[in-house]
C-alpha cells in the first residue's frame, strides 16, 4: 500500500476516530484531519489549541457548542450521496467544539495554523456556493464550504461528487510551488467515499513532473490520500459515484495551481 494511503480504522479503539492526520504523522507542517464516527448520544469535545478548526458534518445531526455559541439541531444529510450541502461549525485557536451526536453521526475534524482573526460561527447549506466544473468525462460538482473568499487564516475546504466513470482534479494540476501570485504552496488530504460502497473503488495518481513521486492508488470507501506534492487526478469506473472531501492549507491563503503541460491542452477544449 502506498505510504500516501490511509485505511480507516476501528473508531472503538481508535477513540472514535475513523482517519486521524496531523502534519506530524503526514510529515508535513500545516493541514490537519481526523474523521471521527459518533453513536447516538455520544458528546465529542476538541480543543483548537494554536489551530483554526472546522467540524463538517458528513452525515448525522448533532448539537454543537464553542465558547461563545451554541447551535442546536444541525445537519441534515444522513450520507454524503444525498448531496445536499453540508452544515459546519467554523472555530479559531483558542477555543473548542464540543458535538453531541443527536443520530449517528460522521464528522470531519479539519485544522489548519489559526491566527485567531474570526470569530466562531455556523457554515449552513444556505453559505455553500454550488457549481460544475469541468465538461464531458471531466464533469464534477463542487461544493465551496470555505473558498478563498471565506473568512479563515489557512483552512479551504471542498466537496466534490464526481460521477460514474468521470476524471476529476482533472486536468492534473499541482500546487507545491511557493511561488505567489503564480502558485501556492498548499497540502492537501482526500478523504474518499464511494457508492455503493460495496466492492467500489476509484483511482488517485499523485505524481511529480520529475516523477520522483509517482504514486498509482486503488481507493475503497472511506480511504484517505495524503498530497504533499505533485499533480493528484482521480477516476471512478462505471457503476460507481465518487465522494472527496479536500482540506488544504499553506503558507499563503491563495489557491494557486499549474496545470501539468503534457495535459493543459484539455482547459482549451
Amino acid at each position: 500500500m502506498s505510504k500516501l494511503q490511509l485505511k480507516p480504522q476501528d473508531p472503538k479503539v481508535n477513540d472514535k476516530k475513523l482517519i486521524s492526520i496531523t502534519p506530524e504523522s503526514a510529515n508535513w507542517d500545516y493541514v490537519g484531519m481526523d474523521i471521527v464516527r459518533l453513536e447516538k448520544g455520544d458528546l465529542y469535545k476538541v480543543e483548537t489549541g494554536d489551530r483554526e478548526m472546522i467540524a463538517l458534518l458528513l452525515s448525522g445531526k448533532a448539537n454543537v457548542k464553542t465558547k461563545e455559541n451554541h447551535w442546536n439541531d444541525i445537519g441534515k444529510r444522513m450520507s454524503v450521496f444525498e448531496k445536499t450541502p453540508s452544515y459546519s461549525v467554523y472555530a479559531p485557536n483558542d477555543d473548542f467544539v464540543e458535538l453531541e451526536a443527536l443520530t449517528e453521526v460522521e464528522v470531519a475534524i479539519c485544522t489548519a495554523p489559526g491566527k485567531g482573526s474570526f470569530k466562531a460561527r455556523l457554515i449552513s447549506p444556505e453559505d455553500v456556493d454550488v457549481a460544475q466544473r469541468g465538461s464531458g468525462n471531466m464533469s464534477r460538482t463542487i461544493h465551496s464550504v470555505l473558498p478563498e473568499t471565506a473568512d479563515a487564516d489557512s483552512l479551504f475546504i471542498f466537496e466534490v461528487y464526481t460521477p460514474e466513470g468521470n476524471w476529476s482534479s482533472y486536468p492534473p494540476h499541482k500546487h507545491d510551488t511557493d511561488d505567489f501570485p503564480n502558485e501556492t504552496y498548499l497540502e492537501e488530504t482526500y478523504y474518499h467515499k464511494i457508492n455503493p460502497s460495496e466492492g467500489g473503488f476509484a483511482i488517485q495518481r499523485v505524481y511529480t513532473d520529475d516523477r520522483s513521486l509517482n504514486e498509482t492508488i486503488v481507493v475503497n470507501d472511506g480511504d484517505a490520500v495524503l498530497v504533499p506534492k505533485g499533480h493528484h487526478p482521480c477516476a471512478t469506473p462505471p457503476g460507481y459515484e465518487l465522494y472527496y472531501l479536500n482540506v488544504m492549507a499553506g503558507p499563503i491563503r491563495s489557491w494557486k495551481f499549474t496545470n501539468d503541460p503534457d495535459h493543459d491542452w484539455l482547459t482549451k477544449q
